[in-house]
Parts: structure tokens; sequence; C-alpha cells
């Protein structure tokens, strides 16, 4: 007796899925390794075990996968940050609250680095993006949503209108600055192993003294002490 057809219809889709996931994940890894410049499609092919006819069909042309893969990238951090931003949306006047506002950036800030510590591959793709002057991305930069920076910057308004804030510089850029520190930190943990030879910089407990590292000073960067404002309004 032959398979039903819905059961054939589903198992298509999942081996569709599977296939173009496979792709994206080699994609990543070779893009990662050479930069876009650097990388053929020839050589994701050989990577991902797909004739290159295949990525053409599912992805149109290298331009079109690499958007695929830092699509798939800023898919997942844009969930990630969804969630922590959802407690200042759901209270539209928490971005006026000073200890809800130091939590959502403490969060913010750690989901990030987290993001990046786990996903290296992504980060050198950032790298080589910075290293050749984000040509690349500039051909493709219109394709990514700008909802959660249109977020950051609608809470950072209500923040510095409430005094929370140092700083008016640009949200957008501030929150992309935090991006890239965590990333250039990530990134060059190598040269930091060769000036510190007899530590383990990558173990879990000295990543975790980064991570806080970076959270206490973008925070106190950002954050009005609350003592000195005091003593400013007396």
């Amino acid at each position: 007796m032959s398979e039903p057809k819905r059961k054939r219809g589903r198992e298509r889709v999942y081996d569709a899925e599977r296939t173009r996931e496979t792709i994206l994940n080699a994609a990543e890894a070779v893009f990662a390794q050479h930069g876009f410049d650097g990388t053929s499609v020839d050589a994701i092919a050989a990577e991902a075990g797909y004739n290159k006819s295949l990525i053409f069909q599912y992805f149109g042309n290298k331009l079109g996968l690499y958007t695929q893969v830092l699509k798939r990238a800023d898919r997942e951090m844009s969930e990630l940050l969804t969630r922590v931003f959802a407690p200042l949306l759901q209270d539209e006047t928490a971005a006026s609250h000073p200890h809800q506002l130091r939590t959502f950036l403490e969060t913010m800030i750690q989901t990030l680095f987290d993001y990046f510590l786990a996903h290296p591959r992504f980060v050198r793709m950032l790298t080589w993006e910075m290293a050749e002057g984000w040509q690349t991305f500039a051909q493709i930069a219109s394709q990514f949503p700008a909802e959660d920076t249109d977020r950051f910057e609608t809470l950072f308004h209500k923040a510095r209108s409430a005094g929370l804030l140092r700083s008016g510089f640009v949200p957008v850029i501030q929150l992309t600055m935090v991006m890239q520190l965590c990333q250039a930190y990530l990134a060059s943990l190598p040269l930091y192993q060769m000036l510190l030879p007899a530590e383990d910089l990558s173990s879990a407990s000295a990543l975790a003294r980064a991570r806080e590292y970076f959270v206490n000073f973008v925070v106190a960067g950002m954050i009005v002490d609350p003592a000195r404002r005091e003593r400013d309004e007396t």
C-alpha cells in the first residue's frame, strides 16, 4: 500500500527545510572562514555536500545565500531581545523607573554577549564585514527590519526624558556599540590568550567575569548615578 499523499508532502517539506538548514550552516562556516569575497559557491557546495545548482535553486546566488545566513542570526537575536523588551513594553512607565531600566539594560547586554559567545561563526562574519568597510552588508541592509532598534529608541527617549540616562547620543548607535563591544572581545580572545598564556580566558568562569565586567561598564556609562543626581538636585 502506498503512503498517504499528506504524509509524503510533509516529508518533502521536512527534507527541503533540512536541506536548506544544511546549506545555511555550511555557508556560515565558509563565510566565517574566508569572508564574502573569499568564498565561492563551489566551496559552500563542497562543505554542504550538495550540488551547487541546488544552492542556486534555494537562494538564487551567493549574495542571496549570504543574506539568508545573516537573516537567520538576526531573527534569533530579535526573538531573544523581544523577550527582554517584553516587561518594559507591557508597562509604559517602566522605562522611567531606575531599577527596571537598569535590569533591562543588564539583561539586554547579557543576552547579546551570550548570543555572540554561542555563535562564533557569526562573530567572525561581522568581523569580516567590519574589516571590509561593511560593503557587502550595505547591499542588503534594507532587507533587515528595524523593530529592535525602533523599540530601543522609544524606550531610550522615555528614560532620557525621565533623567535616567547620561547622554542623548543617537540610541541606535549606542545599541550597536554594545553589540560591537561584545563582538570585539570575543573575536579578540586568541590575542588576549597570547598576552596571558597562564590564564584560561575561554573557561566558563573567565567568560562569566568578562560578561559581568561589560554589563557593569556599559550600564555605569549609560545610567545616571542616583547619588550624584540627588547631589545635583540639592
